[in-house]
């Protein structure tokens, strides 16, 4: 059986706006990780919120079917704490550790890390020396290092670019308030990176790399309108790249479409352990062994709570997108887009009163943004009815609890009214 070292990079709201993925967003560190392992091109969270995908990487399942419906700091949980992976990786010898954030539970002690290290704060520039610490310290092998890093959430530092050369995220209008603020995502960017660089330099000396997988993900989109929080690809594409044993080398890029959701069963495959049977994934194996060119025909992703209430789900194929949101709410949840100047532009702009589709079809490859709602078109009708059809089977499949009727938050949790304009302000305590 093959127990490499797992190292389980992660950061907040960075969708795909790194160098890898061809932005002028300098990740050097990461540039270089993914040249040594592989890219893959066509990955997607399974919730563009916060907790619950790291909840549905974590379980290899939706969100819904491991409880996790909202945010763990208002107030939402695991189903079953057992299932998260590291009780999985135990029964292989792992010690597992973490190092910064997790954001699936309340108290990270909750989840059944062997170790967790100290860090004054959840910022690259004290989570990653704490991680580099624990590499340097010959620490017993197999291990599970989990380091969460807080960027790149908001608030955003100071720009170090110029705005005047930034291009804006594609859902937004290229105005010199959206460049600022680009601009200083850019600058958090690089405090992820320069925390990245540290860990896989301490990594570097320890002599460990070559008994390492290293994992490198975001758990959604862009903390900008349209993106986090939004189940078109700039809410739920992701960056993934993974370097180390198991075939993850020589600067490959995949195209095929995967999900996070599918890195706990490729984990198990690696180290020759038996699937928990919670599992809803796919190794990766098989398409890095050339075996396969893909290992979904579909995707699918959520969204139950953020800040606020806004059910919703949608299943992606190659060729098309389809969105079903569920309660009779026809307009934009602003309390689940973070505050910023980039949102007060499409504030001032009207964005309160536009009207949000119960259902939405998009055709990704004339029209990969997302903008034009095919879902009355004639000569779509039947793709419609099939991507309905597949939708409604698989929350039947995985019990989604939105089957039976909107879904109440647990007792205790915190919630926004839909109707607010902020996710700052007062919350229903339930």
């Amino acid at each position: 059986m093959s127990t490499p070292n797992i190292l389980y990079l992660h950061s907040h709201d960075t969708g795909r706006y790194i160098q890898p993925y061809g932005h002028a967003v300098a990740t050097p560190h990461l540039q270089r990780l993914a040249e040594e392992g592989v890219l893959f091109r066509r990955a997607f969270c399974a919730a563009p919120t916060c907790s619950p995908s790291r909840a549905a990487l974590l379980t290899g399942q939706a969100p819904h079917s491991s409880g996790m419906l909202g945010l763990a700091h208002r107030g939402f949980a695991l189903h079953d704490y057992g299932q998260h992976l590291v009780h999985t990786l135990r029964r292989a010898g792992y010690r597992s550790i973490l190092c910064g954030v997790q954001h699936v539970a309340r108290d990270a002690s909750t989840i059944g890390y062997d170790t967790i290290l100290p860090t004054a704060s959840r910022h690259a520039q004290d989570v990653a020396p704490a991680a580099a610490e624990f590499l340097r310290s010959r620490p017993t092998q197999p291990f599970f290092l989990d380091v969460g890093f807080f960027e790149t959430h908001r608030e955003f530092p100071e720009p170090v670019d110029n705005p005047d050369y930034c291009l804006p995220p594609a859902p937004l209008p290229d105005t010199p308030a959206v460049r600022q603020d680009m601009a200083a995502y850019k600058a958090s960017a690089r405090a992820l990176d320069d925390g990245v660089g540290q860990v896989l330099e301490a990594l570097d000396a320890a002599g460990l790399a070559q008994e390492t997988l290293v994992i490198y993900t975001t758990d959604h989109g862009l903390a900008f309108p349209g993106m986090k929080c939004n189940l078109t690809d700039h809410g739920i594409g992701v960056s993934l790249i993974l370097r180390g044993p198991g075939g993850f080398t020589g600067g490959q890029v995949c195209d095929a479409m995967v999900s996070h959701i599918d890195l706990f069963p490729t984990l198990c495959e690696l180290i020759g352990l038996e699937p928990p049977p919670w599992l809803q994934g796919h190794s990766l194996l098989p398409v890095i062994r050339g075996e396969v060119t893909e290992i979904h025909d579909a995707i699918f992703a959520e969204v139950t709570y953020h800040a606020a209430y806004e059910p919703q789900r949608a299943i992606r194929t190659q060729r098309y997108k389809y969105i079903r949101r569920f309660g009779d709410r026809r307009r934009p949840v602003l309390p689940n887009c973070d505050d910023s100047p980039s949102k007060d532009v499409w504030l001032q702009a009207g964005w309160r009163e536009r009207e949000v589709a119960a259902e939405q079809l998009y055709d990704l490859v004339f029209d990969p943004n997302e903008t034009c709602n095919l879902v009355d078109e004639p000569g779509l009708q039947e793709v419609r009815s099939e991507l309905q059809a597949r939708l409604q089977r698989w929350m039947e499949e995985t019990d989604d609890p939105l089957l039976h009727g909107p879904v109440p938050p647990p007792p205790g949790a915190q919630i926004n009214d839909p109707d607010g304009l902020s996710p700052r302000e007062p919350a229903i305590v339930y």
